[in-house]
């Protein structure tokens, strides 16, 4: 028996450690928060020590050095996620502290329409708390080099941040908001023959006439037609001249009121002064805009003006136009109790 005395000596720490490890199980296992459910909110970069004293100070575990300790022992304490936790009543220490480490971040559902800009999609992400910064994320959105690490061949994420209905946790990192909408847009396009589309035009050219189009309508029914239009000007090396190109070039300086100095500065993306698509997408299109550039309706239309209720009237010659112009547009009996909502309201009665 004398010749085994060194297991004991060896054994005595092992038991007292495992001893002490039941015991801080036990104590993280037995007591429970009481109170009502609450969200508790991790936020980015914060430590341990921090999350365990407010966890504390706010009742929602009784002992911060057995918290303390369990997460030591296990080798846990960097594991924690930034994010938005409901702890319901009754949980017991252990609940939490899986709850905080495996458990899924309350997330905010924020729906982006179709159309809107980077500038528009940031204000309302900004609204639903969704980010943190509208600066950093327009930053990012017209980051060439961001662009670039997204695998998007713009200077700007432009055109490819998908609209969609999404769920993010309140005040996430705009990176991520970003790289999660672009990476929904090459899920949704990726059954799209690209490689097919008319004149020859690139992907990335779809998605700026793509993005032209929707600004263009909002009558879904017409976007194949519009989108004709454009195809048939480009094809006979005509200017676009699309009123939604030249506000997004001087979007930021912008106050809502198109001017004819407006249409006379020339700007990368100004389609009254250059001779080709816009520098880069005006707008983050849905799969029916892209739809239709890539199978546009084939006709030999070159205008269109709208009738002020949110559709257009066609026009195969300049004189045609003209006279569309002079009843539409400048006959104020025309326009006269009109709007581009009476669309949405004919849309939504015939659903």
């Amino acid at each position: 028996m004398k010749k085994y005395w060194w297991i004991f000596i060896f054994a005595a720490p092992m038991m007292a450690f495992s001893m002490a490890a039941l015991m801080v199980y036990y104590m993280m296992a037995i007591w429970s928060y009481s109170g009502q459910s609450i969200v508790f909110e991790i936020k980015p970069g914060e430590g341990f020590s921090k999350i365990n004293g407010r966890l504390h100070k706010e009742g929602l575990i009784s002992n911060p050095k057995i918290f303390h300790r369990y997460a030591q022992m296990n080798g846990l304490m960097t594991k924690f996620k930034a994010g938005r936790f409901e702890i319901k009543s009754e949980s017991t220490m252990l609940d939490i502290f899986n709850t905080l480490i495996k458990g899924q971040s309350l997330t905010e559902s924020v729906t982006i329409p179709e159309g809107k800009n980077l500038f528009e999609i940031a204000e309302i992400l900004k609204k639903d708390d969704i980010i943190k910064d509208v600066d950093e994320f327009v930053r990012l959105s017209k980051s060439s080099e961001f662009a670039k690490q997204l695998g998007i061949p713009g200077e700007r994420v432009e055109g490819y941040l998908y609209p969609d209905t999404y769920n993010f946790t309140p005040k996430s990192e705009a990176k991520d908001v970003i790289k999660s909408m672009v990476d929904v847009f090459n899920k949704k396009t990726s059954s799209l023959k690209f490689s097919e589309a008319p004149l020859g035009l690139t992907r990335h050219q779809v998605i700026i006439l793509a993005s032209v189009v929707e600004k263009e309508t909002g009558a879904a029914f017409e976007r194949p037609m519009i989108a004709g239009v454009f195809l048939n000007r480009i094809k006979k090396r005509m200017r676009l001249q699309s009123d939604p190109t030249t506000i997004y070039g001087i979007y930021e300086s912008f106050n809502g009121n198109l001017r004819k100095a407006d249409l006379l500065q020339k700007t990368p993306y100004n389609t009254y002064k250059i001779p080709a698509l816009p520098k880069g997408p005006i707008s983050n299109p849905g799969i029916k805009s892209i739809q239709a550039v890539l199978s546009p309706e084939k006709h030999s239309f070159l205008y269109f003006v709208s009738q002020n209720d949110g559709t257009h009237v066609f026009s195969k010659s300049y004189k045609e136009h003209k006279e569309a112009v002079e009843r539409f547009q400048k006959n104020w009996r025309a326009r006269k109790g009109k709007s581009w909502r009476d669309l949405k309201k004919k849309s939504k009665a015939n659903k």
